[in-house]
């Protein structure tokens, strides 16, 4: 029974986390809840976020809604920003990084009121200093902390105009690339509950695979109505952990 709670969990988890991010918001609390050790939670989370990620840039890429060389870039620079958050992460302290994420969506939230994160339907995405400086900056707080990495990814992506779907795509590029070494070392610590890690890891799949179905079918409008609720949703989630570690 608990083997097909988790398989729903990672479903629920990763339909919303390709639609918007913030499918940690699922995924992490409720496995703590149910008693899972807080290393385990993350480990499983981090590897079936890895597998589930690649599942649906695939889907993407060999639709070719998304190219080769806009994969590559995104992949290499979210790597090198994901092993660099890792590594600073030891210098930070778990108050500091939870009050830089709710800076940081809230300056999301705030501009995409403001105007100009729109999707849009460019054709391709090409990375230059400014945008690859903003991802390598995601990558850099995916590695420290995390939670948010996905939304904010997304916002960029809609601040460049291109098409959802190719957003959708590049932002799991990212999420894969930025998960890769974090499930590596989990893997290595022997920290993963590998029954409970499958069935995420199953349930993660499927839901990135409807994500992929959906977010052909959802318009623009739609989207950024979600976008900013799960926006929000985190926000407050972050509030409330700040407020505790106080």
């Amino acid at each position: 029974m608990d083997l097909l709670l988790f398989l729903f969990i990672g479903l629920a988890g990763n339909l919303i986390g390709t639609l918007v991010g913030g499918g940690g918001l699922i995924t992490l609390p409720t496995m703590m809840l149910m008693g899972v050790p807080v290393h385990s939670a993350i480990g499983a989370n981090k590897v079936s976020n890895m597998v589930s990620a690649f599942s649906s840039f695939y889907s993407i890429f060999r639709r070719k809604e998304i190219s080769w060389s806009e994969l590559r870039s995104v992949l290499f620079v979210s790597l090198i920003g994901g092993t660099l958050g890792g590594l600073f992460a030891s210098f930070m302290s778990s108050q500091t990084l939870t009050l830089i994420a709710i800076v940081l969506l809230g300056f999301a939230l705030v501009m995409s009121y403001i105007g100009g994160a729109d999707f849009g339907d460019l054709a391709n995405f090409t990375m230059n200093r400014k945008n690859g400086s903003i991802l390598l900056g995601i990558g850099i707080y995916d590695g420290m902390f995390g939670p948010g990495s996905s939304t904010l990814a997304l916002y960029m992506y809609a601040y460049e105009k291109i098409s959802y779907i190719k957003a959708v795509g590049l932002s799991r590029v990212g999420v894969f690339a930025m998960c890769a070494g974090a499930a590596v070392t989990y893997i290595a610590s022997g920290k993963i509950m590998w029954p409970m890690t499958l069935a995420l890891m199953a349930g993660s799949i499927i839901g990135a695979q409807i994500g992929i179905v959906l977010a052909r079918k959802v318009n623009a409008a739609q989207v950024k109505i979600l976008l900013r609720l799960v926006t929000i949703v985190l926000m407050l989630q972050l509030i409330y952990d700040f407020i505790s570690q106080l």
